[in-house]
């Protein structure tokens, strides 16, 4: 499979994951609403699809989410086929990331600098 077309299907089994996670009624996926599909990588020859997954909540929720989603895979796949018409979809593997989680704790500390810098500034003008 070419690089073009293996970017547009990552995109597209992103994106179709994504809306589907908010529909599983898993206890494990907590809703979806805290969840997030990092990026997928799909091989060259089609055949599997490692899928990241990330939670706001941390690093256990999302190996948790993973959990949840691994058992829904037959479910997915199938929707997978029938959005991109696709003759054999990917087999996917769920992968916890904890990139999201580490967004926020540099999101955080970056708040920190700039309310430290501003106090800074003031001080410096009095």
């Amino acid at each position: 499979m070419s690089g073009v077309k293996s970017g547009r299907m990552s995109e597209d089994i992103r994106r179709i994951v994504s809306a589907k996670m908010r529909e599983l009624k898993d206890p494990r996926l907590g809703g979806g609403s805290m969840l997030t599909v990092i990026r997928c990588d799909v091989s060259g020859d089609g055949s599997y699809c490692k899928v990241y997954i990330s939670s706001l909540e941390g690093f256990e929720k999302a190996k948790e989410a993973v959990k949840g989603l691994t058992s829904a895979s037959g479910y997915l796949k199938r929707e997978i086929s029938n959005v991109l018409k696709l003759k054999k979809c990917p087999d996917l593997k769920f992968v916890a990331d904890n990139s999201a989680e580490n967004s926020v704790r540099i999101f955080e500390k970056l708040k920190n600098i700039s309310a430290e810098q501003k106090e800074t500034n003031e001080q410096s003008e009095d």
